[in-house]
């Protein structure tokens, strides 16, 4: 019993000690971990700091590189630099220190006058408070400067108290009040912002003291308050120091500046200060509703009101801590003011009811827009999905690496061309195939475009697609349609091209009855979708084989401008080949034979084609058809067969021949053989059929313009 008694006052601080350190731990923290706080009983807030920390790197305990905020513990003594005395710092951004006096002392026995010392303080950072302090001067006809220097310059500012042809023992009887009024003791205000400052007291000449009386000058600055006058001080005063309150800063710049440079001190939750007059530079302090030092680490703290009793609700319970700040609330099913004592109260039966009817139908709107933003998000993530599926990344690199801003192709939202086709609307379709249909569609800035909308498309082609489409955006040329863009949000890519407004060719030649028969613009139409295609083989800086040239791709606008389009089967030609092994794709009546039989496509596959929509042009009509005799369900296999016979001219469509474009024709009809010679290699270049039809046109103008002199 008596062991469990000793022990018993031992259990009882262990536990005391144990809660104490607990209560400390709640406090913010102040100080860089593994620095001492305190220096006897003054508290050492960072960015002040003793020596280095204890932790591993051993950083300093003060503000890295501010030795300013460096200071030094003797003895329980806080010292600043070699001998300023700190008795007290205020982390808002004062720190109360002992400053020297300024004395200077005659003997008239001897008429020795010793020379005045001269304190100085130089701290860039920190200014003399002009509100919190004094400077004072003491003495029988002596006055004292302060001056500061700072910006290149001086600023002085003092007093002085003097008496002429008095008995200063009277004037000093006068003024034995402890005040200093001015005689013997004066004392002004000190002028904002003054730093960097030194201070001394001088004497006027006088001849008023008595035989072997000492007689001295003080001048110093004192905290209001510190300093009682007393008659006895002017011939000693017993201070040799006094408390000064100083404002200090980080650095003497401004907010504005400061947060652009990587030296900025305010820390989370906290923000800058610097609109004070009577100091120049920046402070930092913690956020209403936040705690802590600004400067450490992590910053301020958020401050829990409902813990800590500092809320205006009617109880802790009805209280909810948020960042800063908090709310007051009832309990589940009250109503009314939770800041009031007796503010909540249960609602009657009637208003219950409407509340179990509001909560529901919140539940209900809630459970709505949940599920629609659950499905926008699902929509969003597929798009994305689909995005980076169809090539996207690959498009957006390529885009980037172009050069010629001019010429990138636009990558269109998927709501963006749902717009302009009203959602697809089939009464917009303005053409129809096996690969999908064509949407006129109207863009925001008002452009009219087709967009092509696929069935399918090969994932194991996607690489070459997106190079497709990189490749004909630049396509730059009057007579081939333009690609705008496409879309990749959607499981089957959109393209978008310009739209052109007058149908196709073969709506001209087969349909159109109006423009039937119109040698000279079937010639012109013929001349430019040969000029179009021999850029594509030999000018663009990839070649391309178009691979489906017929008369339904390619597109007239109003002046029967005509311009190829729809390159869905188009092929890019390495610099290197001249041929590519490929599945066969194209249409029947216009497919090269050779290209059929070896799966070899070349630039002449597309110089066959282009012969059957010469043909085409020639006849009226359709490059295959079941509904015409055998011999003649192939057009280009018939018209070969009356070319060797020499009577292609009774399949020229009626009505066009005449004598004056009878050898235009007849030059024509010999054009189309040489382009659907069986072989490839004994057909003409697209450049070499486009020179031949361009200077068919030229000898066409040149005849109508003699016509005309004549």
């Amino acid at each position: 019993m008596k062991l469990k008694a000793m022990h018993f006052p031992v259990i009882m601080l262990t536990a005391l000690s144990m809660l104490v350190e607990a209560v400390v731990s709640d406090e913010p923290q102040q100080v860089l971990p593994g620095c001492n706080y305190t220096c006897g009983d003054i508290q050492i807030p960072y960015p002040f700091g003793i020596g280095n920390s204890t932790t591993l790197d051993h950083t300093t305990c003060y503000m890295d590189s501010k030795f300013e905020f460096e200071l030094t513990c003797v003895n329980s003594t806080l010292i600043r630099g070699e001998n300023i005395q700190v008795l007290n710092i205020n982390p808002q951004g004062q720190m109360e220190m002992k400053f020297f006096v300024s004395h200077l002392c005659t003997d008239s026995s001897s008429n020795n006058t010793e020379k005045a010392n001269k304190p100085f303080l130089g701290d860039p950072s920190f200014t003399i408070s002009s509100t919190e302090n004094k400077f004072i001067t003491v003495g029988h006809d002596s006055y004292g400067y302060l001056n500061s220097y700072f910006n290149g310059a001086t600023y002085s500012t003092g007093c002085l108290t003097r008496c002429y042809d008095c008995d200063p023992k009277m004037v000093l009887i006068g003024n034995n009040t402890g005040k200093c009024t001015g005689l013997g003791c004066c004392q002004v205000d000190i002028p904002p912002l003054m730093k960097n400052i030194t201070l001394k007291t001088f004497r006027f000449p006088t001849s008023t003291l008595s035989q072997d009386q000492e007689d001295c000058s003080y001048s110093f600055i004192a905290k209001q308050g510190s300093y009682n006058f007393s008659v006895d001080h002017i011939h000693n005063l017993p201070n040799q120091s006094f408390p000064l309150v100083v404002n200090w800063a980080i650095t003497s710049e401004s907010c504005l500046i400061a947060k652009t440079t990587d030296s900025y001190a305010c820390r989370e939750n906290s923000e800058c200060v610097d609109n004070d007059p009577d100091y120049e530079g920046y402070r930092c302090k913690c956020l209403e509703g936040f705690e802590g030092n600004p400067y450490l680490p992590g910053g301020c703290t958020d401050i829990d009101e409902c813990a800590k009793n500092l809320h205006g609700c009617k109880n802790s319970a009805n209280c909810i801590n948020t960042a800063g700040n908090y709310t007051c609330f009832c309990p589940v099913g009250q109503t009314g003011d939770g800041t009031k004592e007796g503010g909540c109260k249960l609602p009657d039966r009637k208003t219950y009811i409407y509340v179990i009817i509001g909560t529901i139908l919140f539940l209900v709107i809630v459970g709505i827009i949940s599920f629609f933003v659950y499905q926008k998000r699902k929509y969003t993530k597929l798009k994305s999905k689909f995005f980076r599926k169809n090539g996207g990344s690959i498009l957006e690199q390529k885009l980037l690496q172009r050069k010629d801003s001019s010429i990138i192709a636009n990558v269109f939202k998927e709501s963006e061309l749902r717009k302009a086709t009203k959602n697809y609307d089939e009464n917009l379709v303005i053409g129809r195939g096996s690969f999908g249909k064509v949407f006129k569609g109207e863009l925001e800035d008002n452009r009219i475009v087709a967009i092509k909308k696929s069935k399918t498309i090969d994932e194991s082609q996607i690489e070459q697609f997106i190079n497709e489409v990189d490749v004909v955006s630049q396509i730059n040329h009057r007579n081939v349609v333009k690609l705008l863009g496409c879309c990749l949000e959607t499981e089957v890519p959109l393209l978008v091209y310009e739209f052109v407004s007058n149908g196709t060719l073969s709506d001209f030649i087969h349909t159109n009855l109006e423009n039937n028969p119109t040698w000279k613009i079937r010639l012109k139409i013929a001349t430019e979708v040969a000029g179009a295609l021999s850029y594509l083989h030999s000018a663009a800086s990839i070649p391309i084989i178009h691979r489906d040239i017929k008369s339904a791709n390619i597109l007239l606008d109003e002046d029967n401008t005509a311009k190829v389009a729809d390159f869905g089967a188009s092929k890019l030609v390495p610099l290197d080949q001249s041929e590519i092994a490929t599945m066969v794709k194209g249409t029947i009546g216009y497919l090269d034979p050779e290209y059929m039989l070896t799966s070899q496509l070349t630039e002449k596959s597309d110089v066959y084609s282009f012969g059957v929509v010469l043909v085409e042009l020639l006849t009226g009509e359709r490059p295959f058809s079941f509904g015409r005799p055998e011999e003649r369900r192939n057009l280009a296999t018939y018209f070969l067969s009356c070319f060797k016979k020499d009577n292609v001219f009774e399949i020229i469509e009626d009505g066009m021949l005449n004598e004056e474009n009878k050898q235009e024709i007849k030059e024509v009809t010999d054009l189309a053989a040489k382009c659907l010679r069986l072989r490839g290699k004994e057909r003409p270049s697209m450049k070499e059929v486009a020179m031949e039809l361009e200077t068919m046109i030229l000898n066409v103008e040149g005849n109508q313009h003699y016509e005309d002199i004549d």
